[in-house]
């Protein structure tokens, strides 16, 4: 019988709220997880004590090929293969409107959000290929389906990424591999709570609710789900 958890998984994003939530989840259903982060000193206080003989923390720039590359070196000699990844690192910004959005802030959006996730894929997917089976999860946004002011550029960036999602899956399923997105509302965060005082975060998303689905994406139950977008909403 197929175990519902991954053997092996990879995290992006690792030392967010999100990030954290998701790790923690695969953790309590036995998995060996390979955490990633742009700050190593992050994942180290966001998981201290975690036993390093049986799981990887990595710093790395999931924007760049070489350094992702270089990552996947690492996790597949220790694991020897990757069962799941999930895609959770990315940006958001906004304020410019479209006729004054600069040229950086869109590069920044594409760069995070869209193109990580062809970094990630080139890294890790190829190992999946190989043995006709993986589950990859990104994260977009339920605001991806529709552009909205001062958004410009994180909204397209999200878009990019569910276009991505779509393109993979179509490409990976005749290999045995499901690629799929959750697609939040607004997660509750500390910093959306910062960002967003007035605001009544029981109408938000819980971190943990989102882990669980993500969970589900990765398990045996998801195998007929391909270039999905499952939206969390309250």
């Amino acid at each position: 019988m197929d175990n519902p958890t991954p053997r092996h998984v990879v995290v992006t994003g690792a030392a967010g709220a999100l990030g954290r939530a998701v790790v923690q989840h695969f953790l309590d259903g036995g998995a060996r997880v390979a955490l990633l982060d742009h700050r190593m000193e992050h994942l180290v206080g966001s998981f201290p004590g975690l036993d390093n003989s049986q799981h990887l923390l990595l710093e790395v720039d999931v924007t760049s090929t070489q350094a992702m590359h270089d990552a996947a070196g690492r996790i597949l000699a220790a694991f020897k293969q990757v069962d799941a990844v999930v895609h959770i690192a990315g940006g958001f910004e906004m304020g410019e409107e479209v006729h004054a959005l600069s040229r950086q802030a869109w590069d920044r959006m594409m760069n995070l959000n869209a193109w990580s996730f062809v970094a990630v894929s080139q890294a890790l997917v190829p190992s999946m290929v190989e043995r006709k089976s993986g589950s990859v999860i990104a994260v977009t946004a339920k605001s991806a389906a529709r552009g909205a002011g001062q958004m410009a550029a994180y909204i397209a960036s999200k878009s990019a990424l569910q276009r991505l999602v779509e393109a993979s899956a179509a490409e990976l399923a005749p290999h045995g591999i499901n690629v799929n997105s959750v697609a939040p509302s607004i997660l509750d965060t500390p910093a959306n709570r910062q960002a967003m005082p007035d605001a009544n975060p029981e109408t938000w998303v819980s971190t943990a609710v989102a882990a669980q689905t993500i969970g589900f994406l990765a398990s045996p139950a998801a195998a007929a789900l391909h270039g999905q977008h499952l939206t969390l909403d309250t």
